[in-house]
């Protein structure tokens, strides 16, 4: 499905062009079947002529419907499958550690032990890449626990705005799982729903991607939250 979405939408103007010059041609054959129509005198000729124009009313009718379909799968369907916008995200990982290089053993000097910098932890890295008012998840908040659908609030506003998407994984993981997307910028507003639901409960990392109109995604804003069993009701 998303790659017939991707075809229609790679190729819409191509698909204008030729659908176009195809309606304009069986327009000028209905015109030149009722010219004849007109003219004709017998019933034969009648039946001819009846005949082009019917053709050329069927053909251009088709060609409209379309041109009326490639409209709606670009302008409404595509914009909710974000797999028919395939976009460079980069992916943030939590078990990546920076490579040292060490010096030549001639210039290595002792030096005194000193005390090991403490690493910073999960929830520094979450919200690192949050932008107030541009790429932000206001709610929920940082650690929070969830159940059932949720309502996300925040921002995805960005200077030459494209589209937004918000993603979930299991910390660690590289595979996220695209939940949803929306095509018109928001400023501290509701960005969507989740049905976390259909998650096992756990902990999991749920990010925020905004693109612009370039196809180039900003570094996601990330929170830590953690899904749990909905409380049945009495």
């Amino acid at each position: 499905m998303a790659e017939i979405l991707r075809f229609f939408r790679d190729y819409e103007i191509w698909i204008y062009v030729i659908v176009g010059g195809l309606a304009l041609w069986q327009v000028r054959k209905f015109i030149l079947g009722w010219m004849e129509l007109r003219g004709a005198a017998f019933g034969l000729e009648r039946e001819k002529a009846e005949a082009k124009i019917n053709v050329a009313a069927s053909l251009f009718t088709l060609l409209l419907m379309i041109g009326v379909a490639e409209f709606v799968l670009v302008s409404f369907v595509a914009p909710l499958v974000p797999e028919a916008s395939p976009l460079p995200t980069t992916t943030l990982d939590l078990l990546a550690t920076p490579t040292i290089t060490l010096p030549a053993p001639s210039s290595v000097t002792q030096v005194a032990p000193t005390a090991m910098a403490p690493q910073p932890t999960l929830a520094a890295l979450s919200d690192s890449n949050c932008m107030p008012g541009q790429i932000e998840i206001t709610e929920p908040k940082n650690g929070d626990t969830l159940s059932g659908v949720v309502t996300l609030r925040g921002s995805a506003n960005i200077p030459n705005f494209g589209f937004y998407k918000y993603e979930v994984a299991h910390p660690g993981d590289r595979a996220w799982l695209s939940i949803n997307a929306g095509e018109k910028p928001v400023s501290n507003d509701v960005l969507g729903e989740w049905a976390t639901t259909v998650l096992p409960p756990g902990d999991y990392l749920l990010r925020l991607i905004v693109t612009d109109n370039q196809g180039v995604a900003l570094p996601p804003c990330i929170i830590r939250v953690v899904v749990v069993t909905p409380t049945p009701q009495p």
